[in-house]
């Protein structure tokens, strides 16, 4: 098992745009404050949600759409690097209005209606960059 250290950089929060994408407003933040590394957590309410499953015999993702509105209760991923772009790799549980959750990879398509972000800024070496990885078939980080 591969592992690095890594120390706490800034604490940010921010309050994400009604109507933008949750991947895009979170790599915003991200690259605003010059974030290259950085553990994501969130909560708040989604117009709309995208998300995916990967299968790992196929190597793919399969995507679904929920159109309607979802609280977003928990949001929780990282921002790392790839191909020397900010990379945002997030995984959401989602509510209905009775409660019903489901989950999953968040894909693009996500749409805002409010969210509250926070970003803890991880420091130290150079910043973890994704790779493709030919056991998964999956970008994962390559310098752990």
């Amino acid at each position: 098992m591969a592992s690095r250290e890594f120390t706490r950089g800034r604490r940010l929060v921010a309050r994400l745009p009604f109507g933008a994408d949750l991947l895009d407003a979170v790599g915003a933040v991200a690259d605003e404050h010059g974030v290259l590394v950085g553990e994501v957590r969130a909560i708040g309410a989604l117009q709309h949600a995208r998300l995916a499953f990967y299968d790992q015999e196929s190597h793919t993702y399969g995507e679904w759409d929920l159109d309607r509105p979802l609280e977003l209760v928990t949001l929780m991923g990282n921002v790392s690097r790839r191909g020397g772009e900010t990379a945002v790799h997030l995984h959401a549980t989602l509510a209905d209005h009775d409660g019903a959750c489901i989950g999953g990879h968040v894909a693009p398509g996500c749409v805002v209606f409010a969210c509250e972000l926070f970003l803890q800024e991880l420091t130290g070496g150079e910043p973890l960059e994704r790779a493709f990885d030919d056991e998964t078939g999956l970008p994962l980080w390559r310098n752990v």
